[in-house]
This record gives structure tokens, sequence and C-alpha cells, in this order.
């Protein structure tokens, strides 16, 4: 069955799709003029405006930017200007390049960015439609904010306790805070869930709540202790679940990068219908 996971961190790829008219190229795209400053990795930079404050963003932190990227022949590929929508996203999950570029920068200030290929997607991205080589960027940095903490470690993650109920199935759970209504989610139900995901050694490897986003899928399109759990819940209810490996990616994953074994799951059900 499919992940309860949506896709892996958020990455700098942004809409490849370009805009009808962009927006004109730096007279300096084709390569960084003498006077911009570099950086060991290879990073060149110029401030366009200063900032207002000596303060700088984390790796860890959430920014929200406004940015133009052209490819040194002075094509635009993208434009959060043209979207009227400034991009909001955390500092360590974008382009090597922008991770070190924002850290650089304090809240106002503006710098163009030529970010060489290996900071970038490369000079042959295995990313479809990601653009090749340096990248140009213009970049204002709107305003940043720590990301929010991981939910703390459930006491008894290595195993359900005596007070948690079990289903034939082996799946066991613990209502944390009781919902409202009597009417639970249906295997073909589209549900709209928070949830944080650990391994039984306390290692967390998922969190809906540290992206700040709910996800919304499916009911039937995840893993089976999911389908199963959820459908016991009710809207506005939250619970802790232990799916045993069977009930989840198994004892030996053969979907890379998941979890194995046993998982605890904290759910909030938001919403179904």
């Amino acid at each position: 069955a499919a992940a309860p996971t949506p896709a892996a961190e958020p990455t700098a790829e942004q809409p490849s799709a370009p805009e009808p008219a962009g927006l004109p190229a730096p007279p300096d795209v084709a390569a960084p003029p003498a006077d911009a400053q570099k950086t060991a990795s290879g990073l060149a930079f110029k401030v366009l405006t200063p900032g207002k404050d000596k303060e700088h963003p984390g790796p860890d932190d959430k920014v929200k930017v406004h940015y133009t990227g052209w490819t040194t022949d002075g094509k635009m590929f993208d434009s959060s200007v043209l979207r009227g929508e400034p991009a909001s996203f955390g500092v360590g999950g974008v382009i090597k390049g922008w991770t070190e570029a924002l850290q650089l920068m304090s809240k106002g200030e503006k710098r163009r960015l030529w970010i060489p290929g290996n900071l970038a997607y490369g000079d042959r991205p295995m990313q479809p439609g990601a653009p090749a080589g340096m990248l140009v960027f213009d970049v204002e940095l709107l305003d940043f904010a720590p990301a929010p903490k991981p939910p703390p470690v459930p006491k008894d993650v290595k195993a359900p306790p005596k007070a948690a109920k079990k289903t034939p199935s082996g799946l066991a759970y613990e209502v944390l805070q009781k919902g409202t209504g009597t009417e639970h989610p249906k295997p073909t139900s589209r549900v709209t869930v928070h949830y944080t995901g650990w391994t039984t050694d306390g290692k967390m490897f998922d969190s809906s709540i540290v992206r700040e986003e709910p996800i919304t899928f499916p009911l039937g399109g995840v893993i089976k202790g999911w389908t199963e759990g959820v459908q016991l819940m009710v809207k506005g209810e939250k619970a802790r679940f232990w799916i045993p490996a069977e009930l989840a990616y198994g004892e030996k994953p053969t979907r890379p990068g998941a979890p194995a074994g046993m998982l605890v799951f904290d759910i909030e059900l938001l919403d179904f219908r």
C-alpha cells in the first residue's frame, strides 16, 4: 500500500512551466561581475538592497521570499514575483546554494545569487524540467521564523501500554483526545489529518505538524494500519496507534526510505468526507 506520508521535504523545485512573459534578465546574468562576493563553496552574490537588522535565518528556520531565476543565457525559468505570491519553505529543504545564501541574509534584504551547477541541480539535472548549469537568482527575504519544534517522543513508544485497546489484526490504540459526533470515516472516505510517526526506538521519521500542513488522502490508499485505525476515529479525535510491521511497511521494507518494524503514530482526525 502507499505511504501515509506525503512526498519528501520541500525542494527547490518550483513550478517548471515558464510564465508567458519573463522578467528581463540582469545585465550580469552570464557570469558574476568583478565586485561580486564569493564564498568558499563557489557561491557568488551581490547585495542589491541591504537588510533591516543583523539576524539571519538558521538551517531549520522557515523563510518567506520573493525570487526570480534565470539561466546564464538570460532565460527566466521561474518567478514568484510574476505569480504575485511569495514562496515559503524550510531553509534546509532546498538546493544547496539557496540554503547557504539564505543564512547570510537578513529580513528585508535583496541579493543577486550566482549559484554554480553543483550547488543547484547539476549540469545534467535528474529532476524533470529542472534548469541545468549555473543559475542566477534575485532573492528578497521577506520574513523568517523558527520551524515548529517536533512533538515529544511518547513515553510508551516501545510497546503499547496495558490500557491500550487491541483489534483482531494486532493494531493497538489509545484515545488521547475525544472527538465530536458519532460518525466514522469509511474505507472510501477522503480524510484530513495531522500526524507524527516514530519508530519504536523513539526516532521521529515524519510529522505534518513540523511541516505545519495537514494532509488529505483517500483512506483506502495508505498502509493497512492507517486504513483500519482511522476508521475507528471520529472528527476532532486524537489517538495513538501502535501499528505492527505487517500492517505497515514490514520488517524489511521494499520501498526506499520506509521505516521498518512496528510504527507508532499520533493521529488527529481533522475532517473527512
